[in-house]
């Protein structure tokens, strides 16, 4: 579990974060909603402790993040999967590198095992086939070569969550994974965020402001509003809430 505890960040003279609280539940998917330039983002970097708290702390699995040294952190980020917005993938590599590289910069230099865990995650996002597939082979070899160019905006989503998934993490945060895909292919990515959750145990963080997503998937929705979550609940709460600020902003990206 992820607990975010009076959580405080300023820069300079903005105040984006003022005294936040969440509880992200184990083997969930948590949606944060809000207005962009909201404190979204930041409350990620807050997490993955890129940028230091103000005030206040967020625990890990018991472990308050504040309080660990640096290979400490680096091991509990090797549990966390991050999916871009724009999918980041490196144009010069191919999709197999792509997926490949962190696993081969922690030091990971077999072959074998490299592409085990690329065909292991590709496989998991439905970018193979069952590897016992009779056309599984050529399906591969024609994979692992495209460059991010070569294909579709949700084929390019998915390896991003494909190279999320390398070294099975427990949590993913996702960062706007619909953003830009047509409505049948966002539907797609919804499923496949659902479907990891729900076969692999893993605990999902999402940034969105797809509504139509936050109702297909969530387990527990949180709006940011000037510094503080506005709303904390399920799906339903959400669409029978009196809050005028909660029944603004969904109206406005419905």
């Amino acid at each position: 579990m992820i607990k975010i505890n009076n959580i405080h960040k300023s820069f300079g003279s903005k105040n984006v974060l003022n005294g936040v609280n969440l509880n992200i539940e184990n083997n969930k998917i948590t949606c944060i909603i809000g207005k962009s330039g909201c404190g979204k983002s930041v409350l990620l970097k807050l997490i993955v402790r890129l940028i230091e708290a103000d005030k206040g702390d967020i625990s890990i699995d018991d472990n308050i993040i504040s309080n660990l040294s640096y290979n400490e952190i680096f091991n509990i980020r090797r549990t966390f999967g991050y999916v871009f917005q724009s999918a980041a993938l490196f144009d010069s590599y191919n999709i197999y590198e792509n997926v490949i590289l962190s696993l081969y910069e922690h030091g990971e230099k077999d072959k074998v095992a490299l592409e085990n865990e690329a065909i292991r995650v590709l496989s998991a996002v439905g970018l193979l086939p069952n590897r016992e597939s009779s056309n599984f082979a050529k399906e591969w070899e024609i994979l692992k070569y495209k460059k991010p160019s070569d294909l579709s905006g949700g084929m390019r989503k998915r390896v991003g969550v494909a190279r999320a998934l390398v070294g099975s993490p427990k949590y993913i945060f996702y960062d706007e994974p619909t953003t830009g895909l047509d409505p049948v292919t966002s539907e797609q990515i919804d499923d496949l965020i659902k479907d990891l959750s729900d076969k692999l145990g893993i605990t999902s963080i999402v940034i969105t402001h797809d509504m139509f997503s936050v109702y297909r998937i969530a387990d527990h929705v949180a709006m940011l509003n000037n510094g503080k979550f506005e709303f904390e609940g399920t799906p339903e709460d959400l669409r029978s809430t009196d809050n005028k600020v909660v029944k603004e902003f969904i109206e406005r990206f419905e």
